[in-house]
């Protein structure tokens, strides 16, 4: 009975240490200065053999070094010839930490009941402990916009980082935005599909769904003392100019719908997915819109389009001068958020267009550039080290990586299993 009791408790205590979350990391006691590693700034520029400072949790230095001064003794200097730095990629549209395992309901907190959830907070619902975060961070994706789903309101985002003891210590930008889903306004012909009366009902419900919202949301924050309600009050920081305004849409008539609708209200809505962009290049240029784009690795949204027309959209974005971003849907799948940028290499944009893709252009459109998305002087030491290019799933190993100068731990479960069972095996060579 005792051997059985000491096996059972050597047992949980060893899946407890295989399982355990890494601790949040600390700042340094003193300077940082990483030298000889190319840098990729973010911003479309490179320096190679350069040199980063860090100091305090912010970027102190960035440059070729010939113009200071570091002393060994008092700063901590890591070696990196040969190395690249990165800022922390960031991954919008998410609901990591808002969900640990699909097919277990009870993990899955990112969407709620009902149309109208407008006062939804994703980010009291972030899991700084999800297994999946270690996962994704392992691929330099330091930062992420978590976003309620479901609905035809979903709720409010906030961005967070991804090295915190809870959701407080996360937040980066809280409430920040506000999810709109634009109902389909295509007709589906087949023989599963409801009638065209029947669909085009449907879009019309939700479509006078939202403008009632809106509209009482108006009238309710023009009244000087209206009786409280948290659905039209979460609406009042958007009619200030204070939130963003996101709205999942793909097709090319829906983006002209959303974007004219929300123009009633002296808004600039950021459109999500706008698969369809490519069709309306003049329109989104004039009006001044903002893109998340969906992920790159997908199926052409139609039969007679090229099969290589979701690869070549950003290439024509760019050079209509359309600001986006790019972003993968879910939430492990975002660790290969990079690789997605990565492909846009060989389909007309450059590296560093892009790595501008994921870190300073979604920078921009989150509001959170003055602090995050490039390697510059007095902005937050979010970064890492990658033994080579980090668009490119062969190279991208992190060797090191820091979120507001705090270093990480960037151990994870996967790599825990997989030194777990490559030592069994090699154990059996013997």
């Amino acid at each position: 009975m005792l051997k059985k009791l000491c096996f059972l408790v050597f047992t949980l205590l060893f899946a407890s240490k295989l399982i355990a979350q890494p601790v949040p990391g600390k700042l340094a006691d003193k300077p940082i200065f990483i030298v000889g590693a190319t840098l990729h700034l973010g911003n479309g520029e490179v320096i190679n053999g350069g040199v980063i400072g860090l100091a305090l949790g912010k970027i102190t230095y960035v440059g070729t070094g010939a113009e200071i001064r570091i002393d060994g003794e008092k700063s901590t200097i890591i070696e990196a010839a040969g190395k690249h730095v990165y800022p922390g990629f960031i991954a919008p549209n998410s609901i990591l930490g808002l969900s640990e395992v699909e097919s277990v309901r009870a993990t899955r907190d990112y969407m709620e009941t009902g149309a109208s959830n407008a006062n939804v907070r994703a980010l009291v619902a972030y899991n700084t402990d999800s297994k999946v975060i270690p996962t994704v961070r392992s691929n330099g994706i330091l930062l992420t916009q978590l976003a309620p789903q479901g609905g035809v309101i979903s709720g409010r985002s906030s961005v967070v980082q991804l090295d915190a003891w809870n959701w407080e210590d996360a937040a980066v930008s809280a409430d920040e935005g506000l999810y709109v889903n634009w109902p389909s306004m295509r007709i589906v012909d087949a023989w599963w599909a409801p009638s065209v009366e029947e669909q085009e009902k449907n879009t019309g419900e939700q479509l006078k769904a939202i403008e009632s919202f809106f509209s009482e949301a108006k009238a309710y924050c023009e009244l000087s003392n209206p009786a409280l309600n948290l659905k039209l009050e979460a609406l009042r920081p958007v009619f200030e100019g204070k939130t963003r305004v996101y709205v999942r849409v793909s097709q090319a008539k829906g983006m002209v719908s959303a974007v004219n609708f929300f123009k009633q209200y002296k808004l600039k809505p950021i459109l999500v997915g706008a698969e369809e962009a490519g069709f309306i290049t003049d329109f989104l240029k004039t009006e001044g819109i903002s893109l998340l784009l969906e992920q790159t690795h997908r199926l052409p949204a139609h039969r007679g389009d090229a099969v290589d027309a979701p690869y070549t959209l950003p290439a024509t974005l760019l050079s209509a001068g359309i600001p986006f971003g790019l972003m993968v849907d879910g939430f492990w799948q975002i660790r290969n958020l990079p690789f997605h940028a990565g492909t846009l290499a060989g389909y007309g944009l450059t590296k560093a267009q892009a790595l501008q893709t994921i870190t300073l252009n979604t920078a921009r459109i989150l509001g959170i550039d003055k602090n995050y998305g490039s390697l510059e002087a007095g902005k937050s030491a979010t970064l890492f080290i990658s033994a080579g290019d980090a668009l490119d799933m062969r190279t991208c190993i992190l060797e090191a990586a820091f979120i507001d100068g705090r270093k990480i731990d960037l151990n994870n479960k996967q790599k825990e299993l997989y030194k777990r069972f490559s030592d069994k095996y090699e154990a059996e060579k013997l």
